[in-house]
């Protein structure tokens, strides 16, 4: 993790133009993104403890501009699974939102799970992400759990952050990192305890209403911190589910391969019946500020500096044609899209590597990429072969010297 974190551009930009709701509902106080089409049944976001409602905003700007309707929100302050239950239900109800499809990461897969066993007439579907189905493990490895409400931030903030591997990384995981570390320096004592509660919390899932049918499994290959015994037990839970394997992308696939991750849930709500309405996109207007580096990691407060909602909705979606979209969109990016999508697939219970370097191309809305994607490619495969050339003349050499 680097010292010094500056915030991505595009995060910048996100925060000036998606407003950030805050609403207390009873003693919790909820905070969230919800852009997209109101009419859409919504794709709501759980992080994990190291997570805000930030970490899935590169979801919420690609999703939304498809038609989709994204909401991430904050785990509140509860403090154990029977309160997170009703609290979320209590959510729904203020935002006037009856049936969701899921999206969990780590604590917050499990929670999503623990929500479809206890109010399975509200959960349409699930995709979870580097998961588990229960605490003990948790529990058994934090035995001053009793004492977490009185232990000071500073070590409860150390204790969540060790849970984070910490380098060497690729760029892009790198950045994810130092992103998820800039959020957790946002969150309160409180925000850390309530949430390693709910981790050590003597709990698990039990049996599903859901069919497997229902359920995408998104893992990263290359390491979690999510034991592998644990995303191997869910694996085994739901032998009916898609399974979608990230090659690489660390703890916050979301982040570090965010073309992937909206690919894979674009195709989860599509084979679940979610239709998107690209025809009620909601614009953003002409003359936006693009967000200034004052913004960048300044405490909890400036974290919210983004247009607000206090507790007012709208859920009419109108279009003003004197907005543009968010993200602009070539005239052909349907056609893009659709092939892109009629070339990706989930497998079910095969090992799937990350995306091919075509469909990420095509991904990009831009036919330019395709080629230049192909000559790339061409150029790091005759690279490869002459590394692999040039070690074997080495250890040539060095068997005739001996």
């Amino acid at each position: 993790m680097r010292g010094v974190f500056s915030a991505p551009g595009d995060y910048i930009y996100f925060k000036s133009q998606v407003p950030l709701h805050k609403i207390p509902i009873g003693s919790k106080q909820w905070r969230y993104y919800d852009f997209g089409p109101k009419i859409v049944p919504p794709l709501i976001c759980l992080p994990g403890i190291a997570g805000t409602a930030d970490v899935y905003y590169k979801q919420v700007m690609s999703l939304s501009m498809k038609g989709y309707r994204v909401i991430s929100v904050d785990i509140p302050r509860v403090w154990n699974h029977h309160e997170w239950v009703q609290a979320f239900e209590k959510f729904l109800d203020a935002i006037d939102v009856h049936h969701i499809h899921l999206y969990g990461t780590s604590l917050g897969g499990f929670l999503a799970q623990l929500f479809a066993q206890h109010r399975p007439r509200r959960v349409r579907s699930l995709v979870l992400s580097n998961t588990f189905l229960e605490t003990s493990n948790f529990s058994a490895a934090m035995p001053w759990s009793p004492i977490v409400g009185w232990t000071p931030s500073f070590l409860l903030k150390r204790y969540v952050l060790t849970g984070i591997r910490d380098g060497p990384h690729e760029p892009f995981i790198a950045d994810s990192v130092d992103f998820v570390v800039a959020q957790v320096e946002t969150l309160s004592k409180d925000d850390l305890a309530s949430r390693l509660s709910l981790t050590v919390d003597a709990a698990s899932v039990g049996p599903l209403l859901l069919s497997d049918s229902l359920i995408t499994i998104m893992d990263t290959n290359d390491f979690c911190a999510i034991p592998q015994q644990l995303k191997d037990q869910v694996i085994e839970r739901y032998p009916g589910a898609r399974q979608a394997y990230l090659k690489s992308g660390g703890d916050f696939p979301f982040l570090s391969r965010p073309d992937e991750i909206n690919l894979h849930l674009q195709l989860h709500l599509r084979r679940v019946g979610v239709e998107a309405r690209p025809d009620l996109v909601q614009g953003i207007p002409k003359d936006d500020g693009g967000g200034s580096s004052s913004d960048q990691n300044d405490g909890r407060g400036n974290t919210d500096d983004a247009p607000e909602d206090d507790g007012k909705r709208d859920y009419g979606g109108a279009h003003n044609e004197n907005e543009l979209p968010l993200v602009p969109e070539g005239p052909n990016s349907g056609n893009f899209e659709n092939l892109l999508l009629s070339y990706a697939y989930l497998s079910n219970g095969s090992d799937e590597s990350t995306l091919p370097l075509v469909l990420k191309a095509i991904l990009k809305n831009e036919q330019t990429a395709l080629a230049d994607v192909i000559l790339n490619f061409m150029c790091e495969y005759v690279i490869l072969n002459l590394l692999h050339v040039g070690t074997l003349y080495i250890n040539w050499k060095m068997l005739l010297e001996i």
